[in-house]
């Protein structure tokens, strides 16, 4: 308690923030127990005056609502705050096992009640048969995925990196997560999407074995999983002068580099929020 209590501390000295409580794991169980959302840096003048600039309830109420799109919970949550600009996390997108087991569980357990998104809830999401899917599983993601992008348009998120190496997770032959990029009905299409494959937490294993060192470590590309290219707006990549079409042969000390070059180029390009969204057992702690 005495280590949240000084961290709630050392954010009031530089920000204005408010607090989404999580106390027993109720919002997200991968989540901290306070959710901390930075809403502006504080200055000497200003320090004893605080404006909201989001209404937190209906934050809130965002964040219970669309969190069934993302694996595990972990919703699109600002973390960092820079020149007034917000880093926001994540998890992948949830696949069908993962949705309707959620979906499934919380059912039961609600005593049919359950009224996770609310009758009021449609997603804001445009009807066009042409990119509408037409099997079951068509309602169930028009509905969660439309809430998550609800999440994302409150929060301003106009672009997405998306780390994963791979298009969609797949453990034991069933298709667990997905990325944004593949999703069949575009409904991210509204949103400037940049695949950035680096590798995952597994790859780091090589890291730990080499005693730490990275130079020399080239991730293998041609494992039969890895099916998501490089993917980056030329307005992004003209003026970094770096080789793009390079980037498998990287070892992990360049591609960091690189990445970290892009990833600071488009936080200070134009735009008020990023949402730098990685797969849930990616390496960092982001």
């Amino acid at each position: 308690q005495s280590g949240k209590k000084r961290c709630l501390e050392l954010f009031g000295r530089d920000y204005k923030y408010s607090v989404i409580y999580n106390t027993n794991g109720e919002v997200c169980g991968h989540y901290p127990q306070q959710i901390v959302f930075l809403e502006y840096e504080s200055t000497e003048l200003h320090k004893d005056r605080f404006e909201s600039t989001v209404q937190i309830t209906k934050l809130q109420d965002l964040v219970n609502r669309s969190k069934m799109a993302r694996c595990r919970g972990r919703f699109v949550c600002p973390v960092i705050l820079y020149n007034g600009k917000h880093i926001c996390r994540s998890s992948t997108l949830a696949g069908w096992g993962e949705l309707y087991g959620r979906t499934g569980y919380n059912y039961i357990f609600s005593g049919g009640t359950d009224d996770t998104w609310g009758a009021e809830s449609e997603p804001e999401v445009p009807e066009d048969d042409s990119v509408r899917l037409v099997n079951g599983d068509s309602q169930l993601f028009d509905k969660v995925r439309g809430l998550d992008i609800k999440l994302l348009r409150y929060l301003s998120v106009r672009y997405i990196c998306d780390l994963m190496v791979e298009n969609k997770k797949v453990k034991f032959g069933l298709n667990v997560t997905s990325s944004e990029k593949v999703d069949k009905a575009q409904r991210y299409a509204d949103f400037t999407l940049l695949s950035v494959p680096y590798p995952g937490c597994e790859f780091f294993k090589d890291y730990k074995d080499r005693d730490y060192t990275a130079e020399g470590l080239v991730f293998n590309w041609n494992q039969d999983f890895v099916d998501a290219p490089l993917t980056i707006p030329a307005c992004f990549t003209k003026n970094l002068n770096i080789n793009w079409s390079e980037y498998q042969s990287w070892d992990l000390v360049h591609q960091t580099q690189n990445y970290l070059k892009l990833l600071l180029h488009i936080i200070n390009s134009d735009g008020q929020y990023v949402c730098l969204r990685v797969l849930f057992e990616a390496p960092w702690g982001l």
